[in-house]
């Protein structure tokens, strides 16, 4: 998301080809390159968090900035006599559920502004293009936007049936050829692709081992959440929007975030249809579905219409399970709830960070725990969750006090005392931030 954009206004060149790009859907840019000068650059590394771990180089974000005006002066020259070399992206993995890991790319801090200038540009053009059962990764559209959109489909009676994907590795998968032929029916300008191009065809440094996959765009590079939403703008969105959708005899919702989608049928037989070719669709563009996080369930509301009376399932999307619930009048509403497992997660990584900072003064203990169980509530705490809200919060509490208890054989702190402590450093109160049935 550029400054422009989030202040509601478009700088004037962005302006001019996000207006060109409405006004003509099938559009070529052919001069795009003098977006990026020094203002854009600038611009670029004014988003670039000042803590952001630093690339290969070592070089962090702060150093860069010493002397910005003249690194950006170099860069520009360097990118117009085309002598400008992306560096190789330094690999770290990061733990995700069932002991599994997940490995994210960091770029050179020049790298990143190069990226975040291409991307500005981009999304420009495609913000135009972009359908809207997109969500991820996008100005003015957030996860909790996906969630609501999903809930009230269902709510409605449109999801009756459920089909929950799975792309296996997919910014390990994307084909690069496709990707640039897709660019293509939008972007000409040669000097855009060879940055882009730069961006793409980068090395693997893990480690002491130098790798250059031919597939695949790194994860955790500025510039591949936008090429994967438009890699499956094509794969995904426009096919079912324009090809399968009007062939099927009743309504359906796609609701995608990034490389996360559900698509929701009222027809069970329209259900069978999109399940027996979305495999086919996504291999034609080098991606694979997982077989066993890949499938079809009934979501209908209970007591609803013979086409959804079998017992409606529960399904996990971005976080959150969603499942039925019978509400005190006696109706059924669409609820969602933390995922169990990421709850799980986030109580251990509570207990695991009052235990390495146990030492920290309470002040600083309070203020860093405090800003981490925000930021689980800010996006968690929709309607109907407080009780996974509040199991947070218990159990945060507990593993505080455990830790501060152990800290020091002379500190005698028992629960009373510890529950005064709490009065003057209190942890967030559990509370509803999002209304899914409200914009």
């Amino acid at each position: 998301m550029t400054d422009a954009q989030t202040s509601g206004e478009m700088l004037p060149g962005l302006l001019k080809v996000a207006e060109r790009a409405r006004r003509d859907p099938e559009g070529k840019f052919n001069s795009l390159a003098h977006l990026m000068d020094e203002e854009a650059l600038t611009r670029a590394y004014r988003r670039l968090r000042k803590t952001a771990a630093p690339g290969v180089d070592g070089l962090t974000v702060e150093q860069y900035g010493q002397n910005l005006e003249e690194n950006i002066r170099s860069l520009l020259q360097r990118m117009k006599a085309m002598k400008y070399r992306h560096q190789p992206v330094k690999r770290v993995l990061i733990p995700k559920d069932g002991g599994k890991t997940r490995p994210i790319g960091i770029s050179a801090t020049e790298d990143k502004i190069v990226q975040g200038a291409i991307a500005e540009v981009l999304q420009a053009i495609y913000e135009q293009d972009f359908l809207e059962s997109s969500y991820g990764f996008r100005p003015k559209k957030s996860a909790h936007d996906a969630i609501r959109a999903l809930n009230q489909a269902a709510q409605a009676g449109e999801v009756n049936w459920l089909l929950e994907a799975d792309i296996q590795s997919f910014f390990d998968s994307i084909d690069r050829k496709l990707l640039r032929e897709m660019l293509q029916l939008r972007v000409v300008d040669g000097s855009m692709h060879r940055l882009i191009g730069k961006c793409l065809h980068v090395g693997i440094l893990e480690g002491e081992e130098f790798a250059r996959p031919e597939v695949g765009t790194v994860q955790g590079s500025i510039l591949s959440p936008l090429l994967g939403n438009i890699y499956l703008h094509y794969a995904l969105d426009v096919w079912f929007e324009k090809e399968v959708r009007p062939r099927l005899a009743g309504k359906a919702v796609l609701v995608r975030y990034a490389d996360d989608f559900v698509i929701g049928f009222e027809r069970k037989d329209d259900a069978d249809r999109v399940m027996a070719v979305l495999g086919k669709r996504m291999g034609k563009y080098g991606l694979t579905l997982h077989p066993d996080k890949t499938r079809l369930l009934p979501f209908g509301k209970p007591g609803g219409k013979k086409e959804a009376r079998e017992s409606p399932s529960t399904f996990d999307f971005l976080g959150f399970t969603f499942y039925w619930r019978r509400t005190e009048k006696g109706g059924w509403v669409v609820r969602c709830k933390t995922r169990r497992a990421r709850l799980a997660r986030a109580i251990k990584a509570v207990g695991e960070w009052c235990r390495r900072h146990r030492h920290h003064s309470i002040k600083e203990q309070h203020a860093a725990l405090r800003s981490r169980i925000q930021g689980h509530f800010n996006y968690f705490g929709v309607s109907g969750n407080l009780a996974n809200l509040s199991s947070l919060n218990h159990w945060a509490a507990r593993a505080w006090y455990k830790w501060l208890k152990r800290r020091s054989q002379r500190t005698r702190l028992n629960w009373e005392r510890f529950r005064d402590l709490l009065r003057d450093f209190p942890l967030p109160r559990p509370r509803v931030v999002v209304k899914l049935g409200v914009r």
